[in-house]
């Protein structure tokens, strides 16, 4: 895990002129990438990863133009992350039940000053000689309906969206892929949604277009980045840079942030 201010020099040397920092359930490193950014000339905003409950089970929301000072967003986010270890703390207890060999602190270690969670764990458990990589203790132990697969505590779209808009913020979900049809966005559009991601790494020309085209009719923002977590995490097409988002984009954010 890379310290926020590596992030941005990382992005200052791919070349671009603003990012969002958006840790999940953390706004912790917002202050040190911003210090960066203004050294870098870089512009870097503020922002937030929440994980919501839809109809399917899980999407990702990202709060932008958040506070650092909000007590409310910061209440909301302490408990998110004491839910994120008790759920780590709850999946190793079902790991050592199938007979593997971990702690909860090789778990923290992983972490870091980070939110703890599931990729955490099967860092661990490379680690550890348990598993060959990553995607292994997915498909054995992590993945939804394996082995040690614990739910997770989720709050609703209405409720992370009232406190993204009490606090001046605005809310985007992330990688919807083929979920982000009309129905979709326009019932999440209903609980506070304000924004769709348009351009990701997982998103093919095709599917980028007709989110695009579904996001103008409703009359939605449109947003996009590489989802990078860093180096050897993720897509390996999400490397820093690899998504050209218009900054017109962040220009009509903005505004909207304003009217808000």
């Amino acid at each position: 895990m890379l310290a926020p201010a590596e992030v941005v020099r990382r992005a200052h040397a791919a070349g671009l002129a603003a990012i969002a920092l958006t840790d999940h359930d953390t706004v912790a490193g917002v202050p040190e990438a911003v210090a960066e950014g203004d050294r870098l000339g870089l512009r870097v905003v503020s922002g937030c990863e929440f994980s919501v409950q839809a109809p399917w089970g899980e999407i990702h929301v990202l709060g932008y133009f958040l506070p650092l000072d909000d007590p409310g967003m910061e209440a909301f986010l302490l408990e998110a992350r004491q839910h994120r270890i008790t759920r780590a703390e709850r999946i190793v207890a079902a790991l050592k039940a199938w007979g593997v060999d971990i702690e909860t602190d090789h778990v923290m270690a992983e972490a870091g000053s980070a939110a703890v969670g599931r990729p955490h764990v099967a860092r661990a458990l490379v680690r550890l000689g348990k598993v060959p990589d990553v995607a292994t203790a997915f498909d054995d132990f992590l993945g939804q309906g394996r082995r040690a697969y614990v739910e997770k505590v989720l709050p609703t779209l209405r409720e992370v969206a009232d406190l993204v808009h009490a606090t001046g913020g605005l809310i985007s979900v992330a990688h919807l892929r083929e979920r982000a049809n009309r129905s979709t966005l326009a019932l999440l559009q209903q609980d506070g949604l304000d924004a769709v991601e348009v351009r990701h790494p997982s998103h093919s020309p095709e599917t980028t277009a007709g989110i695009a085209g579904q996001a103008r009719a409703l009359g939605l923002l449109l947003t996009g980045g590489s989802d990078w977590h860093g180096d050897g995490a993720g897509n390996p097409n999400s490397a820093l840079g690899t998504q050209v988002i218009p900054i017109e984009w962040l220009h009509a954010l903005e505004q909207a942030a304003i009217a808000k």
